[in-house]
């Protein structure tokens, strides 16, 4: 005999909110769905380590998809795909919607750099020898975390030639990798003194990078000397070729499933290239929706989103109008009836690191994508804070849809806090809120998220182009 409900524990469940494990809420097929949508977002995360490598990975996507570069000049029809790079380092892809573009677009905007160790534009010393490179940190780090573990070098030269020379070194089996040495426990006392942040000082951040002398008697920095002559041998280039180059130093960690049950994917730079990841791959299923379908991934997010290729520049304004023109049509008009998907990710709650959440307002690991209606520091700094009105509109999609999702914010109030590029496009007259992944370990080398998580991300991404 099935025991029946009280009346109070049907108003309960009628008017309270019970969030879940997302795993719960689905059944096994979509479980395993989810686990395979995530092998190839590995793979992608190994392939483009950089900025330039999103770029260029997304492009091969795209034009497997049968998108084509845009033509400003082109008045484009229902159904074609269009996309746009900018300098190498952003882009924009788009599908055009049955409506008139005049009714607007969704907009969905990742970024695609994420934390590392820049080189400086003379990298290349010798001191005990031992020949290091001198770095620039780039982005918020924990700089105790780059210390001992492994390092590879990507980027791009460009040599006294003009000629484009990419570097790659520390990803292959047989490559060598690099390092930033620490000192050992026993000689560590003065250092075990320091602030954690100081643990680590930002010029302390050398990496390691060869010891081996040239063999001549008359000559000082041997070391330096047979380093720059196997980089001469390989690439063509000298000591004034780094002034011209872009080269960063990121883990050399593979993607690889987290746990037992392999229930997570570790990796560097989840933040942000599962938002890029998960909106680029609704975009290449996006066919013939109602509005125009733009995705933007950005640059220099992690240290403000200014430059040429961040989403302070006008290369998102630029190429809405670009698309608008051919229609008769100001892209003002255009933006001022679109909607956007901030696509960046928050922090997941940390059972070992409780006290900085506020656990009613945090994000859970494995309770689907997250709302985040502001971000902001403190009294919300440097936030777009999304209107109810756009809030509910989200918010019903995804529950028509099925999709699961939960709100989180960054932290208790007077924790900290930071921002996502949503303000920058809330400025262009656009309804904008974020909606991303949570992460733990975020800006860390080595980040954790969960599958179910990121399937969840791509679906909201997908429902949002199509409905």
């Amino acid at each position: 005999m099935s025991e029946t409900k009280s009346a109070a524990k049907e108003l309960k469940e009628k008017l309270f909110l019970d969030p879940k494990h997302a795993a719960l809420r689905m059944e096994e097929k979509d479980v395993k769905e989810a686990f395979s949508f995530c092998d190839p977002y590995k793979e992608f995360l190994d392939a483009a380590k950089t900025e330039r490598e999103a770029v260029k990975t997304g492009v091969k996507l795209l034009e497997e998809k049968g998108f084509r570069p845009f033509d400003p000049a082109r008045k484009y029809l229902p159904g074609d795909k269009v996309y746009a790079v900018n300098r190498g380092k952003s882009l924009i892809a788009a599908v055009v919607g049955n409506e008139p573009i005049e009714n607007g677009v969704r907009i969905a905007a990742a970024h695609i750099d994420s934390p590392r160790l820049d080189l400086k534009p003379r990298p290349v010393y010798e001191d005990a020898e031992l020949a290091l490179f001198k770095t620039h940190y780039y982005g918020g780090i924990k700089k105790y975390q780059w210390t001992a573990i492994p390092l590879a070098l990507h980027g791009v030269i460009i040599d006294r030639n003009d000629r484009t020379i990419e570097v790659s070194v520390g990803e292959a089996e047989e490559d060598p990798v690099f390092c930033v040495t620490d000192l050992l426990p026993h000689l560590a006392a003065a250092q075990m003194k320091r602030t954690l942040a100081e643990g680590i000082k930002g010029e302390e951040l050398n990496v390691l990078i060869g010891s081996l002398p040239f063999k001549d008697d008359e000559i000082s920095d041997k070391v330096k000397l047979n380093l720059l002559n196997l980089l001469f041998e390989k690439y063509g280039i000298t000591e004034s070729d780094f002034l011209s180059a872009e080269l960063e130093i990121v883990p050399a960690f593979k993607a690889k499933d987290i746990g037992i049950d392999r229930s997570m994917v570790g990796a560097y730079g989840h933040d942000d290239r599962v938002c890029a990841y998960t909106a680029l791959q609704a975009i290449l299923k996006t066919e013939r929706p109602a509005k125009t379908s733009v995705l933007v991934l950005a640059d220099k997010e992690e240290i403000g989103s200014d430059g040429n290729t961040g989403l302070k520049s006008a290369f998102l304004r630029y190429f809405i109008a670009d698309l608008a023109k051919p229609h008769g049509i100001e892209g003002r008009t255009v933006l001022s009836h679109s909607e956007c998907l901030s696509a960046d990710v928050n922090a997941a709650f940390d059972p070992t690191f409780p006290d900085v959440a506020e656990r009613k307002n945090t994000a859970y690991l494995n309770y689907g994508v997250v709302i985040t209606k502001y971000t902001g520091a403190r009294g919300k700094s440097g936030t777009s804070d999304a209107s109810a009105e756009f809030a509910g509109k989200v918010r019903n999609l995804l529950d028509r849809t099925g999709v699961i999702w939960q709100t989180g914010e960054l932290g208790k109030v007077d924790q900290g806090g930071g921002g996502t590029v949503a303000a920058y496009i809330a400025n262009l007259n656009v309804d904008v809120i974020d909606l991303g992944v949570p992460v733990l370990s975020m800006h860390a080398p080595f980040e954790v998220v969960s599958k179910i998580d990121v399937y969840m991300a791509y679906r909201a991404f997908y429902e949002f182009f199509v409905y």
